[in-house]
């Protein structure tokens, strides 16, 4: 199927994939395997009734990594097209905005938000939404892509143009993240954030490329200068 050439970033390429959402070797590929390394980072519920909410859900790739921590899974998303793929993976789908969440303030326990960031014009105003719907004592959990030489280099230049790699024109890398300001801006509410890389395993990757492996493994790494992770957990009064 021939899809339309979209200006950089635009959402609308989401829809145009959507039937790929859990195609092991299709357009999200890499998005499944940085949702696995991106659940390592969610605690498994310490109450009943736990409530995750997983910002800019997608298709719902999160789920089968998080479904035996106890939590309630709920996703946001603006597509109208992903929500029901994530709703068949057992996310309770929520249509909304993630610079204008529909809930309530101190309301979730864990706050996912992968892959967004570097989507959103004000990156900060959604990291302030995103803390605000946060318990204290929950946890929030990130990644997006660093605005660096590197950062560009690596998810657009090279990035677009290897198998498993995101569409091309999905980033904007003048929409990359500030780590700094990501940092200073989650303090401000109450939120100290741990950040470490992240890089495919390159044998793993070889081996999917021939077909050995259905995935490939996400290993953290100490530069934070290209694809990167971010958690930290609310303070409590």
């Amino acid at each position: 199927m021939t899809h339309p050439v979209r200006p950089l970033n635009d959402p609308g390429q989401y829809d145009d994939l959507r039937d790929q959402w859990w195609e092991p070797r299709g357009g999200f590929a890499m998005l499944h395997w940085i949702a696995e390394a991106r659940s390592r980072l969610v605690p498994p519920a310490v109450r009943q009734g736990s409530l995750l909410l997983d910002l800019a859900c997608g298709g719902g790739l999160l789920a089968p990594h998080i479904a035996g921590k106890g939590h309630r899974h709920v996703g946001l998303d603006l597509s109208p097209t992903a929500l029901p793929v994530a709703r068949e993976h057992g996310v309770v789908p929520v249509r909304g905005d993630v610079l204008h969440l529909p809930f309530r303030d101190e309301v979730a326990d864990v706050v996912v938000a992968g892959e967004v960031l570097e989507h959103v014009g004000e990156p900060l105003d959604l990291l302030t939404e995103a803390c605000r719907v946060l318990r204290p004592g929950g946890t929030l959990v990130l990644d997006t892509i660093a605005a660096t030489a590197w950062g560009r280099f690596s998810a657009v230049t090279v990035g677009e143009r290897m198998p498993a790699g995101p569409p091309k024109r999905l980033h904007d890398p003048a929409l990359f993240v500030d780590r700094r300001a990501l940092v200073e801006g989650a303090a401000r509410c109450g939120v100290r954030l741990e950040l470490s890389g992240l890089r495919p395993s390159v044998l793993d990757y070889l081996a999917w490329l021939a077909g050995r492996k259905p995935a490939v493994r996400m290993i953290t790494t100490r530069s934070t200068a290209g694809l990167f992770q971010a958690h930290g957990t609310k303070e409590t009064a």
